[in-house]
């Protein structure tokens, strides 16, 4: 068996079978109602660059995980908007993509892609900050803060040389 072959075998068994690429089985958790489904996410695995020993350049453990956020079912209008405006700088035409290689196992760094990917689509679709509803400040503070500075003109007025005023 090629070094290819086994590297598309490999992956046709993470995915569950030979019939659907290389996508592995398993949804994805965003938040409470917020559930992407495993067809949504492509999954590509390559040699990864760092420690590994002897199997470094046999085994393909660096991970990509891809979710088209521009089209994908799991998003509301609302939701979908939010994301892809707040991942702008990160998008390539509308797809996501996270990449993980600092685990010398597959398993762990497929693990390690989806905690990223779900991390930074929760925080994408979050809701941003309340408005700030507009105060006034008290007539007490107002007070404390012309009495403050009174005593610190004062202590600036007496560090002056007396003869130059």
């Amino acid at each position: 068996m090629s070094a290819v072959t086994a590297r598309v075998y490999r992956a046709k068994q993470f995915s569950g079978g030979w019939g659907g690429g290389t996508v592995v089985s398993g949804d994805l958790m965003i938040r409470s109602g917020v559930v992407v489904p495993h067809r949504e996410l492509t999954w590509r695995f390559s040699r990864s660059s760092g420690p590994g020993g002897q199997g470094v350049n046999a085994t393909d453990s660096r991970v990509e995980l891809s979710l088209d956020v521009a089209h994908t079912a799991a998003l509301n209008e609302v939701l979908r908007a939010r994301a892809t405006a707040r991942l702008a700088g990160r998008l390539v035409d509308g797809v996501l993509t996270v990449t993980a290689s600092q685990h010398r196992s597959q398993l762990r760094n497929r693990e390690a892609a989806q905690a990223r990917l779900a991390q930074l689509l929760s925080e994408a679709i979050a809701p941003g900050p309340a408005a700030r509803r507009p105060t006034r400040p008290s007539r007490a503070s107002q007070s404390r803060r012309l009495e403050d500075k009174a005593r610190r003109g004062e202590v600036k007025r007496l560090r002056r040389d007396p003869g130059t005023d």
